[in-house]
């Protein structure tokens, strides 16, 4: 996989996510097992908008070519997703979010492991 694809990938999973805790925060969180009140589905809706953030940077991103650059945003991303593994799965083993919760451990797991690889592979040697 190339990175501009992960990016993609990336921000297609943010956009959706970010698009639908925006719109329909309560109904998301019931998805998950959380009882969604006012206060609640605000912070779904702030959610929302930092995944929107997520999505756009990525999707920005995929056309980047300064090696420097593409690096700086792997690891942000790297470190954040290790962070959403390690409270989506808190988050689910305690109960506080029903076993759909493994699909958040899932997608961060995915997107951890795909931004380590990129952080810590070689990089390419120049065509001569």
């Amino acid at each position: 996989m190339k990175i501009k694809t992960l990016f993609i990938i990336n921000a297609v999973i943010a956009f959706v996510y970010g698009i639908c805790f925006v719109l329909i925060p309560s109904k998301v969180l019931l998805w998950y097992g959380l009882i969604a009140g006012p206060s609640e589905a605000l912070l779904g809706q702030f959610f929302g908008v930092a995944l929107l953030g997520i999505g756009l940077i990525t999707w920005f991103a995929r056309n980047v070519v300064d090696h420097k650059a593409i690096k700086a945003v792997v690891l942000a991303l790297l470190l954040s997703d290790l962070t959403g593994v390690i409270v989506s799965v808190i988050g689910t083993i305690t109960g506080v979010m029903n076993t759909f919760g493994w699909s958040a451990v899932f997608i961060y797991l995915f997107l951890a492991l795909a931004y380590a690889y990129f952080q810590f592979k070689k990089p390419d040697t120049p065509q001569e």
